[in-house]
């Protein structure tokens, strides 16, 4: 299995922590441990105080599955398996469903891992998302065209909902085409559904795909919608539980289990997270009209539609010079880092050539965008 170098990840690694003002970030705002621990119950506080830093266990710590699966219908510990973040969700789900005769399907452009992991596996084919100017969040998808890409030997569907970059978040109607299109033809469908919680309307949130599809994966990680990147604690939720358990197997070779810290930090953030979620939901409500303010003023530079879900969107730049040009001069000249559209390039066809990703999820938005509007103003 060969992966080619992850573009994103590579942009970030030169500017992430250097940048004075990260514009592009795809997480919520984050919390300290002080205030994480405030959030548990007396009992919670004492298990972290008596620790216990040794290994845990493979799938997860029982408690901690259980609380997860406790946020879906239907689900028990064992249908849970704990993961170091979403990334080696979606690398050991992916290498577990397909091998070398088989083929995939998924959505560009999209988070590289989405498509690199199955492409190094077997041949996968990429259906765009269309610009849409229409459509809720600018963006949408026929299912249709899923339909079209499929194969005799097609074994599995990988989805993004809510999309990373776009925003994009599937109308219901286009949602359930696309479980019973798999549904008909037995097909496996991976779902990375990190963004669930931040939709624009809580009335368009859609079901967890594992709930809808007995032969479905969801994936779920504490990074995005509870701003705890640092805890790099997600998890695969299945019905399947022999796939569960290979899943499982294969970790013996990775990363083996997830800190003790951070299974202990993460069941109190599930016990929390209503409160984490609506902290998140308002701090996104509180930047989106800077940010529309902002591109109001600059329409003739930048197209712009608010996206339907997530903290993240991906506009359009108007500007002569291309996109790539544009981000890499404001983050060398102004320290405003944005993501250029050319770490979104897919290797499975055409994606657009003139976006870049911009983030709302971060409490220094007002501070962020007065540096990005003083690069304009040079």
């Amino acid at each position: 299995m060969s992966l080619p170098e992850f573009a994103l990840e590579a942009y970030f690694a030169r500017w992430e922590f250097t940048a004075r003002h990260n514009l592009c970030a795809s997480d919520m705002q984050s919390l300290t441990l002080t205030d994480l621990l405030a959030l548990g119950t007396p009992a919670q506080r004492e298990a972290w105080d008596k620790l216990w830093l040794g290994y845990t266990e493979t799938a997860g710590a029982p408690s901690l599955r259980a609380a997860i699966a406790g946020m879906y219908a239907g689900l028990e510990a064992d249908d849970v398996a704990v993961t170091v973040g979403a990334g080696e969700a979606i690398f050991q789900s992916v290498r577990s469903l397909l091998g070398p005769d088989d083929h995939a399907v998924t959505l560009i452009p999209n988070y590289q891992s989405l498509e690199a992991v199955a492409a190094g596996i077997c041949a996968v084919t990429g259906v765009p998302l269309q610009p849409d100017p229409e459509a809720p969040g600018g963006w949408s998808l026929d299912p249709d065209r899923i339909a079209a890409a499929l194969r005799p030997n097609t074994r599995l569907i990988i989805l993004n909902v809510p999309h990373n970059p776009t925003g994009w978040l599937p109308p219901r109607p286009v949602f359930d085409a696309i479980i019973e299109l798999a549904r008909s033809r037995g097909l496996w469908l991976l779902a990375d559904e990190v963004y669930r919680g931040l939709e624009r309307r809580e009335a368009d949130r859609l079901p967890l795909a594992v709930e809808l599809y007995e032969r479905a994966l969801s994936v779920g990680v504490l990074s995005k919608t509870y701003g705890l990147p640092g805890l790099r604690l997600g998890w695969i939720a299945c019905r399947d539980r022999g796939l569960l358990r290979r899943i499982v197997r294969q970790k013996d070779y990775t990363t083996l289990c997830a800190p003790a810290p951070s299974e202990a930090l993460a069941e109190i953030a599930i016990g929390a997270r209503e409160h984490l979620v609506r902290r998140s939901r308002d701090l996104v409500a509180r930047n989106l009209p800077l940010l529309e303010a902002f591109f109001a003023r600059h329409a003739d530079r930048f197209d712009w539609q608010v996206p339907a879900a997530g903290c993240i969107g991906y506009p359009r730049y108007r500007g002569g010079k291309g996109v790539d040009a544009f981000a890499d001069d404001l983050v060398e000249r102004s320290g405003v880092l944005l993501l250029p559209a050319r770490v979104y390039r897919s290797a499975l066809g055409p994606v657009p050539a003139d976006r870049f990703r911009i983030g709302f999820g971060r409490a220094d938005m007002a501070e962020a965008l007065e540096a990005f509007e003083a690069h304009l103003s040079r």
